[in-house]
């Protein structure tokens, strides 16, 4: 009973041997977290078109939760960038941002990708992720990590624009570039350069003025914590803000709240379809940085069980004032870098926010959006990689498709469309590619039993065996390919007496596929041409002689493809292939 309760409370597994060490390295690593998330969490809630607390609360009760029931020990969740964005595009068509149905439908975005991502979980579909292909997911981050950064145009040129796509963006942008304020563009461009300077020159820097290790990177990672508090200053001392430099203002100051989502069905059936692509989007980015960082210690993580702890994460959000959450690349490997242990650090960093919620908001009262713009900014660049297209273009032309249509579309039409093209273009590369399985017409190595492809090989034939080398297992998509090719070959007049179907790499044979090699059995039978199976698996013929294929066969079946070959070929012909 125990046991099984691990399962689902992976908290009861690691906090066993919770001991000082661990305090000690977790706590190191949840200071580290929340000086580099405290600027995050607001930019990314203004990012989500919600007022900047929502990012802090979105980062405190999920991170807990996610401690509890998550099997990762470094994924650090909360509020990211990518699905910052497809919150805004999702709830921008429900409720107008910065009305109070907005904060509901944001809440209902964030409780029902929860309740998804359990029932996945619940019902062990991890294996649902899959469906989306590495380089189309790779493709729509870069295109999201475009609109984003163009979005954050608007904050640091001090305009007001609007727009989900890119050439509405543009447009939009365009239309207002007259509104500039150069006191807000000065500011958005000198956090931006600092930014990136601190990515990559603070450190070396410190280090060459004899900064330890340890020192230079946590003061690198609280770079973003000098921008906020210099803009701020800055604001506050020369009353910037009277003149047009737009400010985060008020922020309440306090836990966060308890809230509750909307639950009526107009909202639910408007916000479902987008909750499943953030959910499906958000937990492949986070199954993807937990694997990675579980990897480097030897360590393991359950991806159905990390379906609940990210659907756990999610639901705390919708209750407290957030929106939806889940594990960030950026701030996972800070916390692993950092040394944390376990998870524990992740809910050391929830307390350090809550800390921070209570008695630190005040304290950006003057902070300017032009710098959170900046900040965002900066860490979306970081996403853009358009050597996938090279990469692509060269090894497949079928993913490179996919790649361009996944990054067109999600530029041209909006985030949501982007994800969904995403979903079907994996799924249809995945069906165009087995629905032509590759299937080698073999021969005899010389001097051995092994049998290789004619065309790569030199090999023995013989003009009345055809032995075929299916490389795919059989099911509807592609069943009728193998039918058409041995029709095509037993038609062109040869001497062909018998035909060798070598299942080597089959595992699995469908329906559909069973009527295609019945259809092949008869037409071959009708031509007076044995169809013969060498090297069938064990689950495949367990199957097949579940039916009555085996005793219609005209054939037999044989244990290895060398057997199938010595019955079909006169000996003296295998002598000579033998010498």
């Amino acid at each position: 009973m125990l046991n099984h309760l691990r399962g689902y409370l992976p908290i009861l597994d690691w906090g066993r041997t919770y001991d000082r060490n661990a305090f000690s390295n977790d706590m190191m690593a949840a200071v580290i977290v929340t000086i580099m998330l405290i600027p995050q969490s607001l930019a990314y809630a203004l990012l989500a078109g919600l007022p900047p607390e929502a990012g802090i609360y979105a980062s405190i009760l999920p991170i807990i939760l996610y401690a509890i029931f998550g099997t990762s020990r470094a994924l650090a969740v909360g509020p990211v960038a990518v699905v910052s964005l497809l919150t805004a595009s999702a709830v921008g068509q429900v409720a107008e941002a910065g009305t109070a149905g907005y904060a509901v439908a944001a809440l209902t975005l964030a409780f029902l990708s929860g309740g998804f991502l359990v029932l996945l979980g619940v019902l062990r579909l991890g294996f649902l992720a899959n469906f989306l292909s590495h380089p189309v997911i790779a493709g729509f981050i870069t295109a999201s990590g475009i609109l984003i950064a163009f979005s954050q145009l608007k904050h640091l040129l001090g305009v007001s624009a609007h727009g989900h796509t890119l050439p509405e963006l543009l447009l939009s942008i365009g239309a207002h570039l007259g509104e500039t304020n150069f006191i807000t563009v000065i500011i958005g461009v000198t956090a931006t350069a600092f930014l990136f300077w601190v990515r990559k020159g603070l450190k070396p820097t410190l280090r060459r003025y004899g900064a330890s290790p340890k020192l230079a990177d946590v003061l690198t990672k609280a770079g973003p914590v000098a921008a906020v508090a210099v803009t701020t200053i800055s604001v506050w001392l020369f009353g910037l803000n009277e003149n047009g430099v737009k400010i985060v203002g008020d922020v309440p100051q306090g836990l966060p709240p308890l809230t509750l989502p909307g639950l009526s069905p107009d909202l639910i059936g408007q916000l479902l379809m987008p909750a499943i692509l953030i959910s499906i989007i958000g937990f492949v980015e986070s199954v993807s940085v937990a694997q990675t960082l579980a990897a480097k210690k030897r360590q393991r993580i359950d991806p159905d069980q990390e379906l609940i702890g990210l659907g756990a994460a999610n639901i705390g959000a919708a209750l407290t004032g957030g929106y939806p959450v889940t594990g960030g690349f950026a701030r996972s490997v800070v916390n692993y870098d950092a040394g944390a242990e376990t998870p524990a650090a992740g809910a050391f960093t929830a307390v350090g926010l809550a800390i921070a919620a209570v008695a630190l908001t005040p304290l950006v009262y003057f902070l300017p959006t032009a710098t959170l713009a900046a900040t965002i900014v900066v860490a979306v660049l970081s996403l853009v990689d358009f050597s996938i297209l090279k990469k692509t273009w060269g090894y497949s032309k079928a993913d490179f498709t996919a790649v361009s249509a996944t990054i067109l579309l999600t530029l041209t039409m909006g985030v949501e469309v982007g994800v969904a093209s995403g979903v079907a273009i994996s799924i249809l590369l995945h069906l165009y590619k087995t629905s032509r399985p590759h299937v080698a017409e073999i021969g005899l190595v010389p001097g051995t039993q092994h049998f290789r492809n004619i065309h790569r090989h030199s090999v023995e034939t013989d003009p009345t065996v055809l032995s075929l080398r299916v490389d795919e297992s059989l099911y509807f998509v592609n069943a009728r390919f193998l039918e058409d090719l041995v029709q095509a070959r037993v038609s062109e007049g040869c001497a062909i007496k018998n035909v060798i179907l070598m299942f080597s790499a089959v595992n699995e044979v469908d329906f559909s596929a069973l009527e295609s090699l019945e259809a092949i059995n008869l037409r071959l039978t009708e031509l007076g041409i044995g169809l013969h199976l060498s090297e069938v698996k064990g689950p495949v013929m367990d199957r097949l002689k579940s039916t009555h294929f085996l005793h219609a066969l005209n054939g037999r079946v044989f244990l290895s493809q060398y057997d199938a070959w010595r019955a079909m070929v006169p000996p003296a012909d295998i002598d000579k292939a033998a010498e």
